[in-house]
């Protein structure tokens, strides 16, 4: 994690929070366009975070001014064989689902363009900060194709079937106050501070006990989609996780102590 780029992704720690990793789409000359060699270095750059115990909270951003990404890399596609587009799938898959199944809290920082794979790779996270250039959409209708980056899963989940089925289905474009009110963003900043605002909301979470928002995300995250009683034994199940751990009882001591806690996990 030492912020070398590599197929356009840069991965490092927050100089602020050493307990914040930053996964920066890091492919500005091509508005961070999702190319197969920038997928397969996500996919690697998620599996890496997610091992780390010390990394507490996520801050998921890109380079450049005018867009976070506007999705695969129609270029590199349109020279594919059918052959090659297949093949291509399973590295794409791995690379959203390495962004959706990271185990610490996910805040992506969205500024300009996030279209098809670039709003796919907002929605995967836990909360999405956007500026007031953020564009939001999945225009792959538009192109003869379906999202294929949990788009259809995830903006149900998200925004409920109407909005969802609005946006997947026009492939319009939303401006930031729209998708505000859409529940597509979660907090609008001012132009060029999405990724502060990110990185002072990741800071915040990794405060708290690592064990206890890994379980509570785990929890939220199986409990979307079920019914309350199942849902109350996914919440049950992660109070178990912390109730005997070393963090819950360092938790309590810091807190009687009138101390910052020192987490053992």
């Amino acid at each position: 994690m030492d912020g070398v780029k590599l197929e356009g992704v840069t991965l490092r720690r927050d100089p602020r929070n050493e307990h914040v990793a930053e996964i920066v789409l890091d492919r500005a000359e091509a508005l961070n366009a999702l190319s197969t060699a920038m997928a397969r270095r996500l996919a690697a750059a998620c599996a890496e975070v997610a091992a780390d115990p010390s990394v507490r909270a996520v801050v998921l951003a890109a380079a450049g001014e005018k867009a976070f990404c506007v999705g695969a890399d129609l270029k590199e596609r349109g020279a594919m064989t059918d052959e090659e587009l297949l093949a291509q799938r399973p590295v794409f898959r791995a690379a959203f689902g390495g962004v959706l199944n990271l185990p610490q809290p996910v805040i992506a920082a969205v500024h300009g363009f996030a279209l098809g794979g670039g709003c796919e790779f907002a929605l995967s996270a836990d909360m999405i900060v956007a500026d007031e250039t953020a564009v939001f959409g999945l225009p792959e209708v538009g192109v003869g194709l379906v999202p294929g980056g949990g788009g259809t899963q995830l903006a149900l989940r998200r925004l409920g079937p109407g909005k969802a089925a609005d946006l997947v289905f026009t492939g319009r474009r939303l401006g930031v106050d729209e998708a505000l009110a859409y529940g597509l963003a979660d907090r609008k900043v001012p132009a060029g501070t999405a990724r502060e605002e990110a990185s002072a909301i990741a800071e915040l979470i990794a405060r708290n006990s690592p064990t206890a928002v890994r379980a509570a995300k785990r929890a939220m995250r199986l409990g979307a989609g079920v019914g309350l009683e199942a849902g109350l034994d996914l919440e049950e199940n992660a109070w178990r996780t912390v109730a005997f751990s070393a963090d819950r009882r360092e938790g309590i001591a810091a807190f009687n102590e009138k101390r910052k806690p020192s987490w053992p996990s």
